[in-house]
C-alpha cells in the first residue's frame, strides 16, 4: 500500500533548515507555523493508504506490483486521465482546494517527464534513465515532492548571466566527478518545508550566456546547504480552529529556497546546462498539462466550496428566495460549472502521442489558465457582497463565549433562524478566513499568478488555441456570397 500519515511525519524529522520568525527550526512537524499543515497532508496519506479507497486513489505500479498513488499514473488514454482526475478530486476535497502544492502535484509532473524520457535523452542517455529511475523511486515510496522553478525578483531586466553576482538566481556552481554543487536562490517553494524533495529547474525563458540555470535536478530538502526561508505563518497567527478554520489547518507555506554550496549526485541531475532541453521539458513533454491538470481539478473544488459558502450564506440571511440572490448564486455556480467542464473536457479531447502517452487537451487545460485570474478575484468580491457587514460584526475570538455575559448577549443578538449564535459566527468566520483573512489574500494572490504572468498566459492560450478551424469558418462565411447576391428580393 501506499505510504501511511505517520511514514510521512517521520520522514520529515532529518535534520531540514527551516527559517521563520528569526530563527532555523528543525522540526515542522512541531511547530505552530507548520504543523496544521503537516497533519493535515498526513491525512491525505492516510486517506490514499486505507484499503476501503485502493480502487480509486492506487493502481499497481509497473515495477513492483504495490499499489500506488494515482496522482503518479501515466495516462494512456481517456479511461487512464478520467481514473486519474477521480483520485484527485478525491484528494482535493479532503483539503477543500485549499493546498495548491501537495503531493500530488509534483507528482503530475514527473510523471510528464517520465513519460517521454527521448526529450531528456537529447542532453545524454544518463539524464533520461536518472529522471526514470527517479520518477520510479518516487512513485514506489510514495514521497512528496515541490518545486522551485523561478529566479527571485532582484534584476528581471536583465538575465541570469548579467546580474551582479553570477550566482543570485540558483545553478551550477561547480561540476565534479561525482556530481555538481549549485548556489544561488529560486523562488516560489510552496510546500517546501513540508516535502521530501525539492525539484529545482527553471521554468521562466533563458537566454544564451544562462547555461548554468539551465538544469533540472532533485534535492532532499535535509541536503547539507539547502535553506528554506519562510514567509510569515498564518497558521501560527490563528488564534483557534474555530476562529480560523482553513488558516489553521492548510496554510502550506511559501518560501524563498537559498542553496549554499549544495551538492547533488549525477543520478539526482536530469538536465544540464542545457538551454534546449530545459525549455522544452515543459512542451514536448506532457509535463506541464498533467501538472496543471491536477491544479485546476483541485480549483475546482475549491470553486465548489466558495459557491456552497455562498449558499449557505443566502441561507442563513433568509435571502436564498430573492431574485437578485438567486442571479448572484448562479453566476457562482457557472464559473465552478465552467471550470469543472472544462477540466473533463480535457479527458474527452486528449490527444495520444506517438509513444502512446494521453496529454490533456491543450485548447481546454489553457482556458482555465487564461479565466482563473481574472474571474477569482470576482468571486471573492461576489461572496464579500452577500456577507455585507456579517463578517465584520463577528465576536473576536472563540474566547468571547466563555464569558456568562457576554455569551448572554452574543446568543441574542448574533443569530439568525434556523442558525444559533455559535453557528452563525462559526459560518461567517469559515467564509472570512476564504475572502478576507491574511490567508485568504494569499490564495487571491496564489489564483491570480499561479499559472505566470496573465499577458503570458494569453498568448500560450491563442497558441493553442485553433483558429485554422474558426477561421475556415470565417472563409467559408465568405465563400457563401458575394456582390451578385446583395440583392435580397
Amino acid at each position: 500500500m501506499t505510504r501511511s500519515g505517520k511514514g510521512y511525519i517521520e520522514g520529515l524529522r532529518d535534520g531540514r533548515r527551516v527559517f521563520i520568525n528569526g530563527e532555523f527550526v528543525d522540526d515542522v512537524t512541531t511547530h505552530p507555523a507548520f504543523r496544521g499543515a503537516v497533519r493535515s497532508i498526513a491525512g491525505l496519506y492516510d486517506h490514499a493508504n486505507d484499503p476501503a479507497n485502493g480502487d480509486v486513489m492506487t493502481y499497481p505500479s509497473p515495477t513492483t506490483s504495490e499499489r500506488v498513488n494515482k496522482s503518479f499514473l501515466i495516462p494512456r488514454g481517456e479511461d487512464d486521465l478520467r481514473a486519474r482526475r477521480t483520485a484527485l478530486r478525491a484528494q482535493a476535497e479532503l483539503t477543500f482546494g485549499l493546498m495548491g502544492r501537495g503531493p500530488e502535484h509534483v507528482a503530475g509532473f514527473l510523471a510528464g517527464w517520465a513519460a517521454r524520457p527521448d526529450v531528456f535523452a537529447e542532453g545524454g542517455q544518463r539524464y533520461a534513465d536518472n529522471m526514470v529511475r527517479f520518477y520510479e523511486h518516487v512513485r514506489d515510496n510514495d514521497l512528496y515532492c515541490s518545486y522551485a522553478i523561478v529566479p527571485p525578483q532582484i534584476d528581471r531586466s536583465k538575465p541570469a548571466h548579467q546580474q551582479a553576482d553570477p550566482h543570485l538566481y540558483a545553478g551550477v556552481k561547480e561540476e565534479r566527478e561525482d556530481g555538481v554543487v549549485l548556489a544561488g536562490a529560486q523562488m516560489l517553494g510552496t510546500g517546501a518545508a513540508l516535502s521530501d524533495y525539492l525539484i529545482l529547474s527553471c521554468i521562466v525563458p533563458l537566454r544564451p550566456g544562462d547555461e548554468d540555470q539551465a538544469v533540472n535536478v532533485a534535492i532532499p530538502i535535509g541536503a547539507e546547504g539547502l535553506k528554506i526561508y519562510s514567509r510569515r505563518g498564518y497558521a501560527e497567527a490563528a488564534t483557534s480552529f474555530y476562529d480560523y478554520p482553513l488558516a489553521s489547518r492548510f496554510d502550506e507555506t511559501d518560501a524563498l529556497i537559498v542553496l549554499d554550496d549544495v551538492f547533488v549526485p549525477w543520478e539526482h541531475v536530469f538536465v544540464f546546462r542545457n538551454l534546449d532541453i530545459a525549455r522544452d521539458q515543459w512542451s514536448r513533454t506532457p509535463a506541464h498539462l498533467l501538472g496543471n491538470n491536477q491544479a485546476q481539478t483541485r480549483f475546482s473544488v475549491k470553486l465548489d466550496l466558495i459557491a456552497g459558502m455562498a449558499m449557505r450564506v443566502a441561507e442563513m440571511n433568509g435571502t436564498a428566495g430573492f431574485p437578485p440572490v438567486r442571479g448572484t448564486l448562479g453566476e457562482i455556480a457557472a464559473h465552478a460549472a465552467m471550470v469543472s467542464g472544462l477540466v473533463a473536457a480535457q479527458e474527452q479531447n486528449c490527444t495520444v502521442d506517438e509513444y502512446g502517452i494521453a496529454w490533456p487537451g491543450r485548447a481546454e487545460a489553457y482556458a482555465v489558465m487564461t479565466l482563473q485570474s481574472e474571474f477569482y478575484p470576482r468571486l471573492l468580491n461576489t461572496v464579500r457582497d452577500l456577507c455585507g457587514g456579517g463578517v465584520i460584526q463577528l465576536p473576536s475570538a472563540a474566547a468571547d463565549y466563555a464569558d456568562p455575559e457576554a455569551r448572554a448577549d452574543l446568543e441574542r443578538y448574533v443569530q439568525s433562524p434556523g442558525f444559533p449564535s455559535e453557528e452563525r459566527v462559526k459560518l461567517l468566520k469559515l467564509v472570512w478566513d476564504m475572502v478576507g483573512s491574511e490567508f485568504a489574500s494569499r490564495h487571491q494572490q496564489y489564483e491570480m499568478f499561479y499559472a505566470g504572468a496573465p499577458f503570458l498566459v494569453r498568448t500560450r492560450m491563442s497558441e493553442m488555441y485553433d483558429f485554422d478551424r474558426a477561421t475556415d469558418l470565417v472563409d467559408r462565411a465568405l465563400a457563401g456570397y458575394g456582390l451578385e447576391g446583395s440583392r435580397t428580393d
